[in-house]
């Protein structure tokens, strides 16, 4: 059982620590000796870019204008994303942490120790005792082989990944829709579309590049609904705005539904030839009127109205979504009701006709697809299926029987550790205790391991509880494949080697399999062979990359799945002619309105929210250690109304308690007019005491396992503190901790 101790050591040794320079620092005479063609490593734009290397070292980048997503184009996070590569913070030697002070050890100490503790322990507990914890920023290789891994490697039941807290509300809800998970239209399409409906998506700081598209819609004489609790500036760019109370969407779009059904704006025909189950949704959508949508959003009666007609009129059209109304323990349902508006008025499968889910993580789409999820085998084949269950068995040279059951979601997974049924944990590329909800308790989870192994390149807040560190690899130090938001596959390609001692983690994979005696099954050399592999593996399912090679990646400038030949070009729009279930057909579904599971009281008046900003990425471990990012956002705040804020006599840059039924903690107000009296909302991107998530709700959507990230009952609370906000060359970006020693 591994505790933080000595938690000011881990931070003065491993950060994180501010970085503004290149290796070598500022430099106006370098030669550089190669230029890369890549792409970024943050969100799912995933956009080109072209890094600059001396010597050995990546110094720099270029803009890639021939690469169609961006064009050249980056945001504050891929302009300065290269400044991680060679950051002194990067772990470049492996960890064991004895009597609470991480120690420098060998390669093949930390291998010992590794495989001796796991092989105890499933001696002990039985195999399942061991947990795999996963991400969706790792190429499509390695997540391929994350999920053989835990499976053949280890042998458990229990593999998972951080997408659970990202997009399996939208997986869950296209495949029970269109019976395939994945964009319906590249987003060269948007263009085209007269009406834009953008529903818990803030392009404008979370995927700022997609503004591109956005904004020639907008030149093409197209409009924008915006569906958020929050005036964001993608919101202050719209033409309607519906500032609905979070976990509301539900009403919200059976209200818009209504208008289309009694203003005759829907597409019978369409209806009728193309979909399932109309007439339960349409009896249902006739009992939202306007009226009763407002009473429970909060929106106006008129403004939904105006919503329904101006998408309902228009010839061309695109719902978008992001995690405002996905995280939500109705998530699914939240998507299922906007891809009702899509099917009912018939508007996909044809340019500007269509619907897209905005990917947060960088492969969020292709982590997802071959078989890092508990429930899923590669090519997006299910687990419980035994005709799945013995294709990948034979591609992978095992009897069926051999394959372990479905695990659980990821935060079951940690309730297992508090439990006591999860003994072991091996993550990579996670960091949980800024990225799971109630971080309280993860905290318990993860002290309550009896030995945890973490592989990362910097020291994350989860990875200071771990008993081994091993140092992995950034996206510059290696090759392979990602699948954008738009589910077009595109290729990382390789600039330098690791630093120090640092391993490609498919390497670090491959060689606790081999010492766990199941070495037969890892022998690949490179990613290509991985991917190869991958390829056969994942033929014939849904999410079929058969005919996709790293060759055509390269010629096509990516290729969208499936790509079921190697004569294929791929498949940019989806939807055409057929949907994806086997009569072709795609399904409505009647959505009853639940809200989110905890309601504002008397106690917890207000309704908590959270989500991103444009100079943060996920937990943070990358871009809170890049001076410049930093600086723009020092630290995480509360966003609070001015009614609300007079209500508490709160001023603005004031330090106030914020309070669950989970946990609490303290952040300097921002007082604006863009939020509602009733909601409040602080980023999520920092951990310890300034994590968002000591705060928020962890039941689960019943289907997609995804936390109610999005609404929970909170109070703020005066404190009198005269503190100042963390502000200053000396202070930025520091740990609270550190503020309060007056560093």
């Amino acid at each position: 059982m591994s505790k933080v101790q000595y938690l000011d050591n881990i931070i003065d040794r491993f950060g994180p620590h501010l970085h503004d320079a290149p290796d070598g620092g500022w430099l106006a005479d370098r030669t550089i000796d190669k230029t890369v063609s890549t792409h970024c490593p943050y969100c799912g734009m995933q956009c080109g870019m072209k890094l600059l290397v001396e010597d050995k070292k990546v110094v720099g980048l270029e803009p890639r204008y021939e690469f169609p997503v961006n064009e050249g184009r980056l945001c504050p996070k891929g302009v300065t994303a290269y400044l991680q590569v060679h950051h002194p913070d990067r772990l470049q030697y492996p960890l064991i942490k004895r009597n609470g002070i991480f120690e420098r050890a060998s390669w093949e100490e930390a291998f010992d120790l590794i495989v001796s503790k796991f092989k105890a322990l499933q001696e002990e507990h039985g195999k399942d005792s061991i947990a795999v914890y996963s991400g969706s920023s790792l190429t499509t290789e390695k997540t391929y082989l994350v999920g053989k891994f835990a499976r053949l490697g280890l042998g458990t039941r229990y593999v998972d990944y951080n997408g659970r807290l990202c997009m399996a509300s939208a997986a869950a809800g296209n495949k029970k829709a269109f019976g395939i998970d994945r964009a319906a239209n590249p987003w060269s399409d948007i263009p085209f579309a007269e009406v834009l409906i953008i529903a818990g998506a803030n392009c404008a700081e979370t995927f700022p590049i997609i503004n591109g598209f956005l904004w020639r819609q907008r030149d093409n004489g197209g409009s924008w609904i915006v569906i958020d609790p929050r005036e964001t500036p993608t919101a202050r760019q719209g033409d309607i705005h519906l500032q609905l109370r979070p976990g509301t969407d539900v009403a919200v779009t059976n209200g818009i539904l209504n208008v289309l059904i009694n203003e005759d704006l829907i597409d019978q025909a369409f209806i009728d030839s193309r979909t399932n189950d109309w007439e339960a949704t349409r009896e249902l959508a006739l009992k939202f009127t306007p009226d009763v949508a407002s009473q429970i959003s909060g929106v106006p009666a008129e403004k939904i109205v105006r919503a329904a007609k101006l998408y309902g009129r228009a010839k061309t059209g695109m719902v978008m979504h992001a995690r405002g109304i996905e995280h939500h323990s109705n998530g699914t349902e939240n998507v299922l009701s906007y891809i009702n508006l899509v099917l009912a008025t018939g508007k996909i499968g044809s340019r500007g006709r269509g619907y897209g889910t905005i990917t947060g993580q960088g492969n969020g789409q292709g982590g997802r697809e071959h078989g890092q999820k508990a429930d899923q085998l590669p090519g997006y084949r299910m687990i419980t299926d035994p005709e799945h269950r013995k294709y990948i068995a034979g591609v992978w040279g095992i009897e069926e029987s051999e394959l372990p059951e479905a695990g659980l979601s990821a935060v079951e997974v940690f309730e297992k550790m508090r439990q006591g049924e999860i003994r072991g944990l091996l993550s990579i590329c996670s960091n949980m205790m800024v990225s799971l909800p109630d971080t309280n308790k993860v905290r318990e989870s993860l002290e309550a391991v009896e030995f945890n192994v973490c592989i990362d390149f910097f020291m994350s807040e989860a990875a200071r509880y771990a008993d081994v560190v091993l140092p992995g690899t950034t996206w510059a130090e290696d090759e392979g494949t990602t699948t954008s938001g738009e589910g077009r596959v595109i290729k990382i390609n390789k600039a330098i080697d690791p630093p120090g001692e640092a391993r490609r983690d498919w390497e670090i994979l491959q060689e606790i399999a081999r010492r766990m005696g199941r070495g037969k099954f890892f022998g690949f050399n490179s990613p290509r062979e991985i991917w190869d592999e991958l390829r056969v593996a994942s033929k014939g399912g849904s999410a079929d990359y058969y005919g996709i090679t790293y060759e055509k990646i390269e010629a096509q400038d990516g290729v969208f799945w499936p790509c079921p030949t190697e004569e294929s070009t791929g498949t940019p729009r989806l939807f055409e002619e057929r949907f994806a279930h086997p009569d072709g057909k795609a399904k409505f579904h009647a959505i009853e309105y639940k809200g989110a599971a905890e309601k504002p009281d008397d106690e917890y008046p207000l309704i908590f929210t959270s989500g991103r900003i444009v100079h943060q990425y996920l937990s943070g471990n990358q871009t809170r250690r890049i001076g410049f990012l930093v600086q723009q956002c020092p630290e995480p705040f509360v966003e609070i109304h001015p009614e609300t804020a007079l209500k508490y006599q709160i001023n603005d840059g004031e330090r106030i308690k914020v309070v669950s039924r989970r946990g609490e903690g303290v952040f300097p107000a921002l007082v604006v007019n863009t939020i509602r009296p009733d909601t409040i909302f602080i980023p999520y991107h920092w951990g310890e005491q300034l994590a968002a998530n000591q705060i928020t709700n962890a039941v689960l959507d019943p289907t997609s396992k995804i936390p109610e990230f999005k609404a929970c009952a909170a109070r703020i609370e005066k404190i009198h503190s005269r503190e100042l906000p963390i502000l200053g060359k000396d202070r930025k970006g520091r740990d609270a901790s550190e503020v309060q020693k007056g560093k």
